[in-house]
């Protein structure tokens, strides 16, 4: 028996999760690959009016359930920990302070005009949400170069540890993979596979592809760039010899030249000019006093009406009551609020874990630019800190803040070194990669989202471990389903959970968007069948001190 599509769709998500169903769904022709506005909510205009609705965390999921809620006439208050919005998209600047949990701060000295987005960094494309709200909230966006053939791969274990340029390791091992399809078709190892007009058109696109000489073999390319560049007169330039192919094998060096073929690291990504924080500086502007900022949350309780949350302002406890909250915490931090919330959704949240995302950022003169050529981009390293990364904003100009190391370091040794240690190790790796320009490093800065207050990890990792009895069970369309995910994605009562560890999009500002629209379409249908049942309730409530 054939599969619709929608099964057919549950089974791609299954097995591959968002990115693959997001592939499969564009092939399809049932979702446009191409940056399109917010979609409109299945909700009538002022349907909002007389429900209350507290938000609790002022990152990108609660700014856009805020956002949407006030159009549509609800009662809105965003109940925010910090002084700023957007959780977990900071950008850091000069004369800012860096406070983890144990007390430890840092002052960044940076100059004028230097930043560090610590969180996000970029906006694929393909993440047509976040980009749709920069659009409305008029966020000016310019392109991030995530990757450039110009940056360097280097690993202590191939090719006598010296550094090798992106465009020369990816052509040349595309030229020596043509080679050897091309020795295959010619002996006829692939004749069940491919007709006689076909080997002709596979030669021939080998021969452009590799590129191939006439007989088949790769003997390097322009494509793979010089050791002399053309010049005037009799400078013809020298073409860099191929890399030999067991040098192209060895996986830890050819590992990160596949880093932007992965479907979200693909051109063209962007970035707001200025910061990333821009974008939810710009949903505080339209929201105003809807945020109450330096607000932690102290307890979470459901009423026969509603809920009633207890929090902080300015050394007072108070507490306000409303119809229906949204809950974007994190759970490392839900989990030490008192709560009520039922017995399934307490055991999903104590069992979850979370990542610890480090960057280690420098202030340095533009070595990459002025001496090396590279404008943007990652490089990657097999020890030490990886990856580095260089700034997209402000090219040309004499400083910039580039970033040496950044991945979870969760149960790693790199977790034990204390931050000076941490800085030679991060200073080391500029060194494996340029040789000499370690020195021009300057004024670190290390954030790691473990020890960072009201976060304490980056993004989620796992909804429990195997033996827990909230985790994985087959599911009625074939493959496997995460039944601690499922449970979050269940309002609990008038409690409905959002942030991206509710999407298929963890650790993207997309999936928080995305989770944010879903929680207010759940809260609205609520809302409306509510209504049909009991037409004449009356809804809302007033903050008050306790």
């Amino acid at each position: 028996m054939g599969l619709t599509r929608r099964q057919f769709l549950t089974r791609v998500g299954d097995a591959g999760g968002y990115s693959a169903a997001f592939i499969a769904m564009q092939g399809l022709g049932l979702m446009e690959a191409r940056a399109t506005e917010v979609p409109e909510l299945m909700a009538a205009p002022a349907s909002g009016h007389g429900t209350k609705v507290v938000i609790l965390g002022g990152g990108i999921s609660g700014l856009v359930a805020a956002y949407e809620l006030r159009k549509l006439g609800y009662s809105v208050t965003v109940l925010e920990a910090r002084n700023r919005p957007g959780g977990r998209n900071w950008t850091v600047r000069g004369g800012d302070k860096v406070t983890f949990t144990d007390g430890t701060t840092q002052t960044c000295t940076w100059g004028e005009g230097s930043y560090q987005n610590f969180g996000p960094a970029r906006l694929p494309s393909a993440h047509t949400n976040i980009l749709g709200y920069c659009h409305k909230l008029g966020v000016e966006l310019q392109v991030e170069v995530n990757m450039t053939n110009s940056a360097f791969l280097q690993n202590d274990n191939a090719n006598g540890g010296k550094p090798e340029m992106m465009r020369r390791v990816v052509n040349d091992t595309r030229g020596h993979v043509s080679q050897l399809l091309s020795k295959c078709v010619k002996t006829g190892a692939l004749d069940q596979d491919l007709s006689s007009e076909d080997k002709d058109k596979m030669l021939s696109f080998l021969r452009v592809y590799g590129p191939l000489d006439l007989g088949g073999k790769y003997n390097g390319s322009e494509r793979a760039g010089y050791s002399e560049l053309p010049g005037a007169g009799d400078k013809a330039g020298t073409i860099n010899p191929a890399i030999d192919l067991h040098t192209l094998l060895d996986e830890r060096f050819w590992q990160g030249m596949m880093f932007d073929q992965q479907f979200d690291m693909q051109a063209t990504m962007f970035q707001p000019v200025g910061g990333m924080d821009r974008i939810p500086y710009a949903f505080a502007k339209e929201l105003g006093s809807i945020i109450k900022y330096e607000c932690p949350v102290t307890e979470i309780r459901k009423t026969g009406a509603g809920v009633t949350i207890t929090y902080m302002e300015k050394g007072a406890s108070k507490q306000i009551s409303a119809d229906y909250c949204l809950n974007g915490l994190p759970l490392t931090q839900l989990k030490k609020i008192p709560n009520d919330l039922s017995a399934p959704y307490k055991q999903v949240i104590d069992a979850t874990t979370y990542a610890s995302a480090y960057k280690i950022a420098w202030e340095s003169r533009r070595f990459w630019e002025q001496d090396q050529n590279i404008f943007g981009g990652l490089e990657f390293c097999n020890v030490g800190c990886s990856p580095i990364w260089f700034p997209s904003a402000k090219m040309f100009s004499p400083r910039g803040v580039l970033v040496s190391g950044y991945t979870d370091e969760t149960n790693s040794p790199f977790s034990k070194l204390t931050m000076p240690q941490k800085f030679d190790e991060s200073r080391k790796s500029i060194e494996r990669l340029h040789p000499g320009f370690g020195k021009e490093l300057e004024k670190p800065m290390y954030v790691t989202w473990g020890r960072i207050p009201y976060n304490e990890g980056s993004w989620i990792r796992g909804y429990g471990q195997p033996e827990h009895p909230v985790t994985t069970q087959p599911s009625a369309a074939g493959g496997s389903v995460n039944q601690g995910y499922e449970t979050l994605c269940q309002p609990d009562g008038p409690i409905i959970f959002i942030g991206d560890h509710v999407s298929h999009i963890v650790a993207w500002q997309e999936g928080a968007a995305l989770s944010g629209l879903r929680g207010v379409q759940l809260l609205t249908e609520r809302v409306k069948a509510a209504r049909l049942a009991s037409p004449f309730a009356t809804q809302g409530r007033e903050a008050v001190a306790v």
